[in-house]
């Protein structure tokens, strides 16, 4: 009189979801850990890209012009949206033509 149904319990399905819970309060953490160093070491390659872009116009300008982004901007060597790092910091140029980053959100 009873028929042999197959299926999962509510047991089983309690557990599954306990496991898939834990596998995801352990990954998430991580993820938007990295996401920060990915940021970080982005903004490290962007400014070697951009000291590459100053020493390419000291070459082109004879060593004898002074850099600024806006030199850079004009004169081709960068556009307007790559004066800022991926996390938002402002790269500037100092006196003696290396590319530092500033405060985020300028």
């Amino acid at each position: 009189m009873l028929k042999n149904e197959k299926g999962f319990t509510m047991i089983e399905m309690m557990i599954v979801l306990l496991v898939i819970s834990v596998l995801l309060f352990v990954t998430i953490p991580n993820v938007t850990s990295q996401s920060n160093k990915i940021n970080s070491k982005g903004c490290e390659a962007f400014m070697n890209m951009v000291e590459g872009q100053v020493e390419a116009y000291k070459m082109d300008n004879n060593n004898t012009a002074t850099v600024s982004m806006a030199a850079l901007v004009t004169d081709g060597y960068l556009s307007d949206e790559y004066q800022k790092c991926p996390d938002g910091s402002v790269l500037t140029i100092d006196a003696e033509g290396k590319v530092v980053k500033g405060v985020a959100g300028n």
